[in-house]
């Protein structure tokens, strides 16, 4: 039973949550004015492998977008339990930009690649581990289990890792794309301002996680090695699923692609995350206050 409303009693807390609320109203855009047509033209003039690199890579973006989709709810379930109306809000916006990226990538594939379905050859047992047990696992678990130590498992699983690190890494891999295309006199228009796009609405996806993990940190600092071990669980996965974009071209990845290049920017971001993570260890949710 509801004995009262939090909003009533206390007004709005203007803390970190609402204003990422703010911010999501304020940069709203929309997939279905992205206009695809010199994109298309340019995926057409790609040679075969450099075509199955970029289906490759927008499949798995696809699938991850897909699964974070169907696996946000049991989080902004146990938020709204515990009455954090804020962080409830923020995650109404969550849910939609994760619902957007969908439509980005089905767009994407769909208009400019030509494909839609049967794309499923993309997916490696890493990934296949991630997005199909592991993500799902931890996020369900929170229907049952709104515990700290359940809610900090799911962000480290769902915003650092398969957001702070997967999709960032993928990000930089259509930006070099992108950047060999334009050197050579083509352009993909409305992909990139898409992939720009969604990488925006992550950053707050990811700097909500962040905020997530610092508070119970800060509440319950014995939490800190329940971090440390679902990290050691998730890297060499998320490790692995880079390894298997790359193998898939043991000739050398098309349109100059590095692997040494890519490796060292996913441990990088993980690096990055781990820090930050250290500092609101010691400082709470005050460590981001810089983001």
């Amino acid at each position: 039973m509801r004995t009262g409303f939090h909003t009533v009693e206390r007004g709005l807390r203007e803390e970190f949550p609402l204003r990422l609320y703010q911010k999501a109203k304020r940069l709203f855009w929309d997939p279905a004015t992205l206009d695809f047509q010199q994109d298309r033209a340019t995926f057409q003039n790609l040679p075969p492998e450099g075509q199955d690199l970029v289906l490759r890579l927008a499949s798995l973006f696809l699938g991850g977008e897909e699964a974070v989709t169907l696996d946000l709810l049991p989080l902004l379930q146990a938020v709204a339990r515990e009455g954090r109306v804020e962080e409830e809000m923020y995650l109404t916006t969550f849910l939609l930009e994760e619902a957007k990226h969908v439509e980005f990538f089905a767009r994407f594939l769909a208009e400019v690649g030509g494909q839609k379905g049967n794309l499923a050859r993309y997916h490696g047992p890493h990934y296949r581990r991630i997005f199909q047990e592991i993500l799902p696992e931890s996020m369900e678990r929170l229907w049952q289990d709104g515990s700290p130590e359940a809610q900090v498992e799911a962000a480290l699983t769902y915003n650092v890792v398969v957001e702070g690190v997967l999709a960032e890494t993928g990000y930089q891999g259509f930006y070099r794309l992108t950047e060999r295309l334009e050197a050579a006199g083509q352009a993909m228009p409305g992909t990139l301002a898409g992939i720009r796009n969604v990488q925006r609405d992550e950053s707050r996806h990811i700097a909500y996680g962040l905020y997530l993990i610092s508070r119970h940190l800060g509440e319950h600092p014995g939490l800190w090695r329940r971090v440390e071990g679902r990290l050691a669980l998730l890297l060499p996965e998320a490790m692995g699923v880079v390894g298997e974009l790359f193998a898939a071209y043991p000739e050398g990845a098309p349109l100059g692609l590095s692997p040494e290049e890519f490796f060292a920017y996913a441990s990088g971001q993980f690096q990055a995350r781990m820090r930050l993570l250290e500092k609101a260890r010691a400082e709470g949710t005050a460590a981001l206050e810089d983001l």
